[in-house]
């Protein structure tokens, strides 16, 4: 005889199959549970096990996910598929779960479609098949159990502590892309009033503080550049300003163009605290990796592969093209050469190497981060 093991919110249930022999004879076993009635006549509820509160139900189900028994679950088994007349055929859902039966409990089992089939159609007609459940008792059991399997899994999660390194390295690519915007857009609205100073400072962080500093050009007698700029630097501004050929601003374009300055220097601040957050992480996280090729390039590795168990899976081939997906497959689909590295370019290893020896870098470097 077949039981189908199914699982709800309230309890544990084994299903008798009562027409058996048309399992070996239909495909479409769907059509038996239609209705209510039909259901009925189809499938028989042969054994409860109800939980007695939502701890319980927790334990069970996530043992259940991992494909594990607990000792209540096997004496119900035992209890109701083992009598010494016969034994009865366990229909599951899980295939690891149906191993772990047949291996600690010696239940045959049997997984598949017809399983996943008839396993459907009885979560389709739950509320009727149960008895002395109500529909939304039973909806009411699901999303507490929901909640909790959801909180038991963000507690217990093994990629927790890498999700910090995966949030903050996104972030630090964010504010680099916004920053270089916000500089961007700085020198060329400051460069309509004082175009030359753009010539003489090169850093973005430097630039927003001049701006910050000086504000309209006529300033330059009022104002000191002390620990903003070296002496020889604010010398060549003050020369600059003297023969500038820039537009006159009003005070309301001053005001809302040291506001995109602070904006700027900000945001550089925050970067550079956030750079080093990063970098501490790293090195308790992943240390012989952040030595390897640098804190930030393995940091995008971690966030590129999801998580650093699963960077640790990788084999050293996929880790050196990572990052290089799309060229990869665009190589392959044309039939050209593939990439030799992705994101491992940035490691300072392979960036200072000659071209010729580039590939060949990369990849000992890969070979060498799958081992760490």
């Amino acid at each position: 005889n077949m039981l189908i093991l199914f699982e709800t919110p309230a309890g544990l249930a084994l299903f008798k199959v009562l027409k058996e022999g048309k399992l070996k004879k239909e495909d479409d076993y769907f059509k038996h549970f239609e209705t209510p009635e039909k259901a009925s006549k189809f499938v028989k509820m042969h054994a409860f096990k109800r939980f007695k509160d939502t701890k319980e139900a927790l334990k069970t189900v996530t043992k259940l996910l991992e494909g594990k028994l607990t000792k209540k679950v096997k004496k119900f088994l035992k209890s109701n598929c083992i009598t010494d007349e016969v034994q009865e055929k366990i229909a599951c859902f899980d295939k690891d779960l149906a191993k772990t039966i047949q291996n600690k409990l010696g239940i045959e089992c049997e997984v598949g479609n017809k399983c996943r089939e008839l396993i459907r159609g009885i979560r389709y007609q739950m509320s009727s098949l149960l008895e002395g459940l109500s529909e939304k008792e039973m909806r009411n059991m699901s999303l507490g159990l929901a909640h909790s399997v959801s909180r038991y899994k963000l507690k217990f999660t093994t990629d927790k502590v890498d999700s910090m390194i995966v949030q903050a390295v996104s972030l630090l690519t964010d504010l680099d892309k916004e920053l270089n915007n916000y500089a961007m857009r700085l020198k060329e609205w400051y460069s309509w009033h004082f175009p030359e100073l753009e010539k003489i400072v090169n850093d973005n962080e430097t630039f927003a503080r001049i701006v910050l500093t000086l504000g309209m050009k006529s300033n330059i007698s009022k104002v000191s550049f002390d620990g903003v700029v070296p002496e020889d630097v604010a010398e060549d501004i003050r020369k600059a300003c003297e023969i500038s050929f820039g537009t006159e601003i009003l005070e309301e374009d001053e005001t809302n163009i040291k506001a995109l300055a602070s904006q700027v220097v900000e945001i550089t601040e925050y970067r550079a605290t956030l750079s080093e957050y990063l970098s501490n992480r790293m090195k308790a996280i992943a240390p012989n990796l952040t030595i390897l090729i640098g804190e930030l390039v393995a940091a995008k590795l971690i966030a590129h592969a999801g998580s650093l168990i699963n960077l640790a899976k990788l084999p050293a081939s996929t880790i050196q093209i990572l990052g290089a997906e799309k060229a990869l497959f665009r190589a392959m689909k044309t039939r050209k050469n593939t990439p030799k590295y992705g994101l491992i370019y940035n490691a300072s290893l392979v960036g200072q190497a000659q071209s010729k020896f580039k590939g060949r870098i990369a990849r000992t470097l890969s070979a060498k981060a799958s081992l760490c």
